[in-house]
């Protein structure tokens, strides 16, 4: 969003650095598009949380069992999981809005 900050990383993680700073930048770029949140601050906390949010979801995920491995019945299971979560996200988010509009503080 127009910040410059001076970063250290691991002699090989500029790479991965740069990929964790364009996918804060375009979360916080997300919210900030949407309008509904102002300051910075406030982008930067709903950004965090909603990657981490996900990155946690990821990593609760069951991990796809091979192709040939799993049932032929399986293949038509709905996934209507997605929905479920983005509207979980969407709550999550809205409840944090709403904690964060009085003064700005988390606690």
């Amino acid at each position: 969003m127009g910040q410059s900050y001076l970063l250290g990383c691991p002699e090989d993680g500029e790479a991965q650095l740069r990929e964790a700073v364009d996918r804060v930048d375009a979360a916080m770029c997300k919210i900030r598009d949407a309008g509904k949140v102002k300051a910075r601050d406030r982008i930067a906390v709903l950004a965090s949380l909603n990657l981490a949010f996900d990155l946690v979801q990821r990593e609760a995920a069951p991990a796809p069992a091979p192709a040939s491995a799993q049932p032929a019945e399986s293949a038509s299971v709905p996934a209507s999981n997605a929905t479920d979560d983005d509207a979980r996200a969407a709550q999550l988010v809205q409840r944090l809005d709403q904690a964060l509009a009085g003064d700005g503080l988390l606690l």
